[in-house]
């Protein structure tokens, strides 16, 4: 993550400046250059969206996962671009930036977010999490599948972790899940899957043969 030496921008000014390539974010009206990302990390990201759009094609609902959205909080000057941002088509003709600048301030417009945590493990665990409760988005998964993130969130030891978020009269609750325990999605009941298997997609073939 690179923050940029300018002055604090308006969404609106950081949404017209901002290009076509590379990806940035705004926190609370600083433009952030966010870092490439590492190739185990973007093999996590693929495999949890294929997983996750098996399950929304399968049950016939209106979802879809755009490549660049981004999500805006209404407390603030900042719009995030989450990893894996699964959103309800039927909701967009509500969202007034969503036409012009491809971006989402509703809670009801964002059944799952996803973040895959890298070195900046705080803005997922602590900024983004604040933020997203505030949208009111039902879902909220933190992959950390190299267990990064702070003792208090993912324990001691560290190990890989994913905590999943679910809104609950308008506050987070969080269940950790760890190697073969099955993720319980409350967005997609039926979903079959284990943290460990979203952890393996991030391996390499001659990592998991030494694991074998």
């Amino acid at each position: 993550m690179i923050q940029t030496a300018t002055k604090p921008l308006t969404f609106e000014e950081f949404a017209e400046w901002k290009p076509e390539n590379g990806r940035y974010e705004l926190h609370n009206g600083e433009i952030v250059e966010m870092s490439q990302p590492l190739g185990k990390h973007e093999k996590v990201i693929g495999f949890s969206a294929k997983k996750l759009t098996a399950q929304f094609d399968r049950l016939n609902l209106p979802y879809f996962i755009p490549k660049q959205a981004l999500v805006k909080s209404s407390e603030n000057e900042s719009a995030y671009s989450p990893d894996v941002l699964i959103l309800n088509e039927t909701n967009l003709a509500s969202e007034p930036l969503w036409e012009k600048f491809s971006t989402v301030t509703q809670g009801a417009s964002i059944p799952l977010v996803i973040e895959v945590v890298s070195t900046n493990w705080q803005d997922d665990y602590i900024k983004k999490v604040g933020e997203y409760e505030l949208i009111g988005i039902p879902e909220y998964w933190i992959v950390d599948y190299l267990g990064l993130g702070g003792r208090r969130f993912i324990g001691n030891p560290k190990q890989p972790t994913i905590s999943v978020y679910q809104l609950v009269e308008g506050e987070y609750e969080v269940s950790l899940f760890r190697g073969n325990d099955r993720i319980e999605s409350p967005t997609f009941p039926e979903l079959k899957l284990t943290a460990q298997q979203v952890f393996q997609a991030g391996l390499t073939a001659g990592e998991i043969a030494g694991d074998a």
